[in-house]
Order: structure tokens, then sequence, then C-alpha cells
């Protein structure tokens, strides 16, 4: 199913890359010698988490159902402007950022108002598509990969974790 992650988002302008590189300058002035596959090996353990894997595949879906105009009103027009009130994309967000506990909540928030690297590119818009739940996915995405880097400083090894 990992792959199947990798493949939907690259489908939608996302790399494993892209968002490693967001982890890497949440985590470079952290962790000693930290690397870009380190940040890369954490994004991957965290699209292999079931919680992950469904919450991206539900936005996902939505922001394609979108794009289709295939919503009902007022939902469809509603997650098109992306409006500020909705926050159900952010919810949706939260059940990636709590898989490795409260800090991916505060990295989360730090790249919402941030909109580092990918984010910023997808939350903008250029590529003409609807990412009102992608750019939160993300963001949730790289905050998680970001507190599994931090847990595993102070002595809780998350880097040997098992996929549920």
């Amino acid at each position: 199913m990992e792959k199947l992650m990798e493949k939907k988002l690259a489908e939608r302008g996302v790399s494993v890359e892209k968002i490693s590189e967001i982890v890497y300058l949440l985590q470079e002035r952290y962790v000693k010698g930290l690397t870009i596959n380190d940040c890369r090996e954490a994004v991957k353990a965290v699209l292999k988490k079931r919680e992950v894997q469904h919450a991206v595949l539900t936005g996902l879906a939505l922001d394609v159902l979108a794009e289709k105009n295939m919503l009902p009103y007022p939902l469809l027009d509603i997650i098109k402007k992306d409006e500020s009130l909705y926050g159900i994309d952010e919810v949706l967000a939260f059940a990636i950022t709590n898989v490795y506990g409260s800090i991916g909540l505060t990295n989360f928030g730090y790249l919402d108002k941030t909109k580092l690297g990918i984010i910023g590119e997808l939350n903008n818009g250029k590529n003409k598509q609807v990412n009102t739940f992608l750019d939160d996915l993300i963001a949730a995405i790289a905050a998680a990969a970001s507190a599994r880097l931090a847990h595993s400083l102070n002595g809780t090894d998350y880097l040997n974790d098992e996929c549920d």
C-alpha cells in the first residue's frame, strides 16, 4: 500500500523527496548528522501507517471529486474555494499528526502557517487542481515524520516501529 500512496501523491505532483525536504528543514537544527535519507525513511515509515493511508486516500478522493464537480452543493463550493472556516481538511490531517504524539500537532501548526516547500505550492494553486485536503495532508505527513525523528532522540525508538 506504501507504493500506492507514493503513486497517488505523485499523480497530484507530490513526491516523497519533496516531503523529505520539509522534514529536513524542520529537524536539521535538532538532529545532529541528519541526512535527507533519514528524512526520506521517516516519511516512508509514516506512509506505511494504515491511519495515514486512509486519511490520504479520503482527502485525495474529495479533492478529485471537487475538481470533477461531483460533490453536492454547498460542499462542492466550500472545498473548491478552500473556505477558511471549513476546517475538515485540518481535522483529517490531525489523524496523521497524532500518530507520533503531540509534537506532530505542533509541527503541523507551524507548517500550516508557514507553508514550506511543496505545501505552499499546493496551497497557492499553481497547478490549477483542487488541493484543499492535499496541502494539509502533506503538512501532516511531514509533521509526523519530524515527530518520529524527534522521538528517536529522546530514547523512544520509533525508528524501528512496526506497521500496523
